[in-house]
C-alpha cells in the first residue's frame, strides 16, 4: 500500500468521505430542479406550436385563393331628378318662437310684465295699451294670475294669454292684418285638494309649510273660532287636516276655493267641520252630525284685537274725570281698521251723537241691538234703513267724540238693557234643515271618511 494513499480507517479518510457525501447531497436537488425547468420549457414549446397551426392554415388559404375578378361585372348609370326644397319655407321654419310664462307679482305694472315676457315690438305694446279688449289687462293685473306669451328671437309678439278671472282669459294673436284680441271661457276641472299640517309655532306657519293658501287658513280659524283661540290655545304637535276646492285648467291648478271639510286636533281634542252649500250656493259649516258652527253674532267686530277697557257699571272716565258706567267694551286698534257688523241687521242710526262721535246703531232680530262708536268714517253709502249681513264692513276705527286714542267702543243691548259683549250668551244658528238632512248626511259621510284617511295615514298632500 502506497504511503501517500489515505487510510480509510483513519480519521482523515472518514472526513473526506463525509465531505464528498455532503457535496453530492447538495448537487442532487439542483440537478433535479434544472431537469424540471427543461421539461416545462419543452411543454410550452409544444403548446405554442399547436396553437399556431390554425393561423398557418388561414394564411395558406389566403395564399392559394384565386384572385377575384371585378372587371366582368356590368355597370350602369342612373339619372334621377330631385326637387330642390323651398329655401324661403326653410328660412321661415328656421325662425324659432319662444314661450314665456309668468305670474303677476304684487308690484307689477303692464310694462314690467311685458318686459319679463320679452315683448319688445312697439306695435304689439301699443295694441295692448289701446285696444278695447286687450287694454283690460293693464287694469286687471292681480297678483298670482297667470300670463304667457309667444315671441320670436327679436321680441315680436306672436300670441298672448292672460287669466282675467278664475275661468275667463284674454287672448291676443298676430294675424296677417295685425293683432286681434278676444275673451274666452275655459272649462275648469274642479277637484278636491287634501292637505295635512302640523303646528310648530303658529297656524300660518304650519299652513305655509304645507303650501296651504292663506285664505284657507283664515277659513279654518273662522270655522273653529268658537272652540279654539288660535292666539293662545295652540300647542306644538297640534295638527290639522283640510279638504278644499281646486280649479284646474289642463291639469294646472289655477285657483282655490272654499274649504269643503276640516279637522283640527288641539291639545288632544278633535274638532271637525263639514261644508254644505244652501239653495243660494252659499257655503255654511256644520258638525258632521249637522249642528251649525255659525253663531248669530260675532264675539268681536274686529279681528286680532285686545280689550283696552272692559264692561263696567262704575269706571273713572279719563276725560270727564268722574265715575261713570261703561256699558260696553273698548277695542284698541289703529285708525282705519275695518269694523264688521256683528250680525244680520238693519241700520237704525248712522251719524254723530255726543260722546260717541261718529256712531252706528244696528237693530237685530229678537230684541238685540249693537252700537259702534268713535269711528273715523263710515262705509260708503251706509244709510238708515239699509240691511247689512254679518261680517259686512260698516265703518272704520277712529277717535271721534270723547276718546283719548283710536279704538272701537262696542255695546250689546238685549231688549234695551246693556250686556257685556264678551260674556253674553250668543245664540247659535239653526241646524241643517230636515229637507236637506239626507243629502247633507251623504256629503258629510264622504268628507268625514276622507278626513279620517288623512288622519290615519302619512299622506301629507293629495292634489
Amino acid at each position: 500500500m502506497d504511503n501517500n494513499e489515505p487510510n480509510q480507517n483513519s480519521p482523515t479518510s472518514h472526513y473526506l468521505v463525509k465531505e464528498h457525501s455532503q457535496v453530492n447531497s447538495t448537487q442532487n436537488p439542483i440537478l433535479a430542479q434544472n431537469a424540471d425547468k427543461a421539461e416545462r420549457k419543452l411543454k410550452l414549446r409544444w403548446i405554442l406550436a399547436i396553437s399556431c397551426l390554425p393561423l398557418f392554415g388561414i394564411y395558406a388559404a389566403f395564399g392559394i385563393a384565386p384572385q377575384t375578378l371585378t372587371g366582368t361585372i356590368a355597370t350602369a348609370s342612373v339619372v334621377e331628378e330631385i326637387a330642390m326644397p323651398n329655401t324661403d319655407a326653410i328660412a321661415n321654419a328656421a325662425e324659432p318662437n319662444f314661450w314665456y310664462k309668468e305670474h303677476v307679482r304684487s308690484d307689477d305694472t303692464l310694462n314690467s310684465v311685458l318686459s319679463r315676457l320679452n315683448i319688445r315690438n312697439r306695435d304689439a305694446i301699443d295694441y295692448i295699451r289701446n285696444d278695447s279688449v286687450a287694454s283690460e289687462i293693464a287694469s286687471a293685473l292681480k297678483p298670482g294670475h297667470e300670463i304667457e306669451a309667444q315671441t320670436d328671437r327679436d321680441g315680436n309678439l306672436a300670441s298672448l294669454e292672460y287669466q282675467l278671472d278664475s275661468d275667463q282669459f284674454i287672448n291676443i294673436k298676430q294675424t296677417a292684418t295685425g293683432y286681434e284680441a278676444n275673451k274666452a271661457i275655459h272649462q275648469l276641472e274642479k277637484r278636491p285638494i287634501l292637505k295635512s299640517a302640523e303646528i310648530k309655532s303658529s297656524l300660518f306657519g304650519a299652513t305655509d309649510d304645507a303650501n296651504i293658501p292663506d285664505h284657507i287658513a283664515i277659513q279654518i280659524a273662522e270655522m273653529f273660532e268658537s272652540e279654539i283661540d288660535f292666539h293662545t290655545d295652540l300647542r306644538r304637535g297640534d295638527h290639522l287636516n283640510v279638504i278644499y276646492e281646486g280649479s284646474y285648467d289642463q291639469g294646472e291648478l289655477l285657483n282655490t276655493g272654499d274649504v269643503l271639510a276640516a279637522e283640527f286636533v288641539n291639545n288632544g281634542k278633535t274638532y271637525r267641520a263639514v261644508g254644505y252649500r244652501d239653495d243660494a250656493n252659499e257655503m255654511h259649516y256644520y258638525t258632521p252630525e249637522g249642528l251649525s258652527l255659525h253663531k248669530s253674532f260675532l264675539r268681536s267686530p274686529l279681528e286680532f284685537t285686545r280689550i283696552s277697557s272692559g264692561f263696567s257699571l262704575g269706571r273713572f272716565h279719563p276725560i270727564l274725570q268722574r265715575m261713570r258706567a261703561h256699558k260696553g267694551v273698548d277695542m284698541a286698534a289703529p285708525t282705519g281698521t275695518r269694523i264688521k257688523a256683528s250680525g244680520d241687521a238693519v241700520v237704525d242710526f248712522v251719524g254723530q251723537k255726543g260722546g260717541y262721535g261718529n256712531v252706528i246703531m244696528l237693530k237685530h232680530a229678537n230684541g238685540v241691538s249693537t252700537v259702534y262708536g268713535h269711528l273715523s268714517r263710515f262705509a260708503a253709502g251706509l244709510h238708515r234703513g239699509e240691511k247689512v249681513a254679518q261680517g259686512d264692513i260698516i265703518g272704520f276705527v277712529g277717535m271721534t267724540g270723547l276718546a283719548t286714542g283710536p279704538h272701537l267702543h262696542y255695546e250689546f243691548l238685549l231688549n234695551g238693557e246693556h250686556r257685556d259683549p264678551m260674556t253674553v250668551a250668543l245664540p247659535k244658528a239653526n241646524p241643517i234643515t230636515a229637507s236637506n238632512k239626507a243629502q247633507f248626511d251623504s256629503v258629510s259621510n264622504q268628507l268625514t271618511a276622507q278626513l279620517r284617511l288623512l288622519g290615519t295615514s302619512n299622506i301629507a298632500a293629495l292634489d
